[in-house]
């Protein structure tokens, strides 16, 4: 068996690695925050109407700001005003978009 052939299942973990590293790279770099807003606004519907609450839900309920210190990226908060805790979800967002953790409704 050539020498070279003992390498190539390392060369191709190795191979495997820096292309998984790179898309993990490039999502995040590609990733806006109107995207997560918009994509979370959509869940937000989605969310109410499975819980029963889908009248009156607008997509423009939907606002975000930056998360706390160690909570994510985007902290995006929808629900209805006046606050409404039967119809208000906060979505913690990481830097990928992925969801870290949901609160509400209460």
């Amino acid at each position: 068996m050539p020498g070279w052939l003992r390498f190539l299942p390392f060369a191709l973990l190795v191979a495997m690695a820096a292309l998984v590293g790179w898309r993990q790279g490039w999502i995040v770099a590609n990733v806006t925050e109107t995207q997560v807003i918009e994509a979370y606004a959509e869940r937000y519907m989605a969310d109410r109407q499975a819980a029963g609450t889908g009248e009156g839900a607008a997509r423009s309920d939907c606002r975000a700001r930056p998360a706390p210190e160690g909570a994510g990226w985007l902290v995006v908060i929808c629900g209805p005003s006046p606050h409404d805790p039967a119809r208000h979800y906060t979505y913690y967002v990481n830097r990928s978009g992925g969801l870290e953790r949901l609160v509400g409704p209460e």
